[in-house]
């Protein structure tokens, strides 16, 4: 039934106009208004992301967005440069002083909260 169609993902929010900043400013993404509210996040593969905003809005526990990058070090770096602070874990899936997790098997992937505290990665393009 599914099978042939453009799928897309969204996520809520807690402040649609700190979300447009972060997503535009800090991570450099098009991001477009939405008439319902809403903003979308124009990524490449031509599908939209969207976020909405939910006055009772809880972060995901979980990783909501990846992002596929060449250089895990060299985006780390640069998201540290614009003031994106990555999460540290202890093991099993134990990160590095910058948040890297470089688990022997798996890609190297990283860890950071968007301004709604919703977990979002960097983890290295196989």
């Amino acid at each position: 039934m599914f099978k042939n169609t453009r799928a897309f993902s969204g996520f809520s929010v807690d402040n649609i106009k700190t979300a447009k900043q972060f997503y535009s400013e800090k991570l450099g993404l098009i991001v477009k208004d939405n008439p319902m509210g809403l903003i979308e996040l124009h990524i490449e593969g031509g599908i939209p992301i969207m976020i909405y905003p939910k006055p009772n809005h809880v972060p995901a526990t979980f990783t909501v967005l990846n992002f596929p990058v060449e250089d895990v070090e060299h985006a780390v770096d640069a998201l540290i440069v614009k003031g994106i602070i990555f999460e540290q874990y202890p093991e099993p899936i134990k990160t590095d002083s910058k948040g890297i997790c470089r688990n022997e098997g798996g890609p190297a992937i990283a860890w950071f909260k968007d301004p709604a505290g919703n977990i979002l990665s960097v983890l290295y393009r196989q």
